[in-house]
This record gives structure tokens, C-alpha cells and sequence, in this order.
């Protein structure tokens, strides 16, 4: 599945409605859809039915903070590898940078951000997530030819058992045949239909 950068989606969470008419001021010249969540809570209802590409999160938010989000975002396997800028207006202290890396952070802005510097992390990290999933569709599509060959190959070594089965039936006792037969039989539906 390729992402194009017009396919790719960037959810903003901020709980401040200034913040993310901000954000989104900022970013819409860029030409990615933009989709708002005014709580982590939302946020993660959001993504339990679509998907993004990056996601920007607010730290300081009232019942489930950024670094909470942020957990549950990476606990869920679907959602694990979205990339989440974090935008703080706390003290950019090492604990608060420490604790936000660990919750799943790629990067961290202090509020005030520049708006120049904003949008270059968004494409930086929309790029590299395009990158990302070309090189996973890549992956998928070697493993398919693998196991095309793999299934090539199956299907020959049934033909020449095959070949020899019948060379040898002139041979074999009747009942001796019937056995061999019942064997290739049993192989043919373990292997699948198509052979």
C-alpha cells in the first residue's frame, strides 16, 4: 500500500481550541488532511477507526495528558508506528524530554514553536513514514514471490512423484498401488487445491 503525500493524514490534539486553529493555519498550505481531536480520549477514538501518518500532541491536557495518549497510541499494534511530535509548554527539562521519548515521542516542540521549523519536522516525519510503509509493502510483496516459488516448487516435486508413481505401478502389487495412491491423495490436500 503506497501513501502518497496528498493521502497522508496529520492528527492535531490539542485541548485548547486556539492551539489547534494555530496548527492547523500553519500546516494547511501543505496540502495533508488535517484532522482535530480536542482530548487524548478522542484522539484515540479517532484512530481506532481511521488511520494518519503523523500525529502532533499537546502535553498538557486535562484528564488524559500527551504522555497517557501517548502510551495508548503505542500499546495498540495498528497504531504503534504512527510518528507523534510532541508540543509542550512545559520547562524543556531532560526528565519531561526523557519521559516523553519513552512514551513514544519522534521529536518534541516548545510552545511557542517556529512555524518554519514546525512545518519542516511534519514533512521530515511524513516522509520518512511514506518511506516506511513502501519499504513494508516491498517486504510483503518478496514474501508473496517466496512463497509463489515455494508453491512452484511443490507443485513440481508432486508431478514428478507422480511420473515415478506411475512408472512404478507395472510393477507393484495391486493393493501396494492402491496405498501409494491414497498417500499422493492425502499430500495433494495438505498442499492445497491447486495442485
Amino acid at each position: 500500500m503506497r501513501t502518497s503525500p496528498q493521502d497522508q493524514k496529520i492528527l492535531l490534539v490539542d485541548d485548547r481550541e486556539e492551539n489547534l486553529f494555530a496548527l492547523e493555519a500553519i500546516l494547511a498550505t501543505l496540502g495533508h488532511t488535517l484532522v482535530k481531536a480536542s482530548s487524548g480520549a478522542q484522539a484515540l477514538k479517532y484512530l481506532l477507526a481511521d488511520d494518519v501518518s503523523l500525529i502532533l500532541l499537546d502535553v498538557q491536557m486535562p484528564e488524559m495528558d500527551g504522555y497517557e495518549t501517548a502510551a495508548h497510541i503505542q500499546s495498540r499494534p495498528r497504531t504503534r508506528d504512527i510518528p507523534i511530535i510532541f508540543l509542550t509548554a512545559i520547562d524543556h527539562e531532560a526528565h519531561q524530554a526523557y519521559r516523553g521519548y519513552a512514551a513514544g515521542a519522534v521529536d518534541f516542540l516548545a510552545k511557542p514553536f517556529d512555524p518554519w521549523e514546525l512545518r519542516a519536522k511534519v514533512e521530515v516525519y511524513l516522509r520518512l513514514y511514506r518511506e516506511r510503509r513502501a519499504l513494508e509493502a516491498r517486504v510483503a510483496e518478496l514474501e508473496r514471490a517466496q512463497d509463489t516459488g515455494r508453491a512452484k516448487q511443490a507443485r513440481s516435486d508432486v508431478e514428478a512423484m507422480t511420473a515415478l508413481l506411475e512408472e512404478a505401478e507395472a510393477s507393484l502389487a495391486p493393493g501396494v498401488w492402491d496405498q501409494l495412491m491414497e498417500h499422493l491423495s492425502s499430500l495433494r490436500e495438505t498442499i492445497g487445491p491447486e495442485f
